[in-house]
């Protein structure tokens, strides 16, 4: 009756003390998961009007192509540049949601919290891919090619009065430092809720997940 009692005591000490944990990196988390929760708000209106002005130059030049038989220079680059835009923006939200295509057979198969630690390892691998990346994409986007300018995409200010400005491509490249950026804080955050679903399974954590996805939960 004495050991079980020392092992009950044990089981709870370990228990509050993992809970405490938890509850720190929760507190942790909490700006993480807000800052991502604001930008993938304001990135899904920016990508549907991206994905609408992609779809509105791809049928202008179209119908510029094939009805009057004059194609214009500059929709294509223009309609490039929006679908850049559209995935760097939309890719945190899916990141954050699990929508990006996975092979899950295996942590499926695995016990929770085995299949916990795979999960821990493999967005810590993501961190250091995604620290490379951001690095690549910053260089990218302010370095030398940067400087280059659009050879179609212009700013048309000479409509009223004023001389006209070559878009540079570093607005274009700037898409993936965005996105990179944004897939980095929406890792930090699973790393996080990872952490806590080792640490304390029944802590309260939020639900991520859209509807019909298999995120983090």
């Amino acid at each position: 009756m004495h050991n079980f009692d020392g092992n009950h005591d044990n089981d709870s000490s370990i228990n509050s003390v993992s809970w405490t944990i938890a509850r720190a990196v929760s507190l942790v988390m909490t700006p993480v998961s807000w800052l991502n929760k604001l930008v993938i708000a304001i990135s899904k209106q920016l990508a549907w009007l991206a994905l609408l002005f992609m779809v509105i130059m791809i049928l202008l030049q179209v119908f510029f192509r094939y009805v009057l038989n004059d194609a214009l220079a500059w929709p294509d680059e223009a309609a490039r540049l929006c679908m850049l835009w559209m995935t760097g923006l939309m890719a945190p939200f899916a990141m954050r949601t699990g929508g990006f295509v996975a092979i899950d057979m295996l942590p499926r198969a695995l016990p929770n919290r085995l299949a916990q630690v795979l999960t821990l390892f493999l967005l810590t691998l993501s961190v250091i891919v995604l620290i490379y990346a951001i690095k690549f994409g910053w260089k990218h986007t302010m370095g030398f090619g940067g400087n280059f300018a659009s050879s179609s995409l212009k700013l048309p200010l000479d409509w009223f009065g004023m001389d006209m400005i070559r878009v540079k491509l570093r607005y274009v490249y700037a898409s993936l430092l965005f996105g990179v950026t944004f897939l980095f804080t929406v890792t930090i955050e699973l790393i996080l809720r990872s952490i806590i679903a080792l640490m304390a399974p029944n802590f309260p954590l939020p639900q991520i997940t859209s509807p019909g996805t298999a995120g983090a939960n």
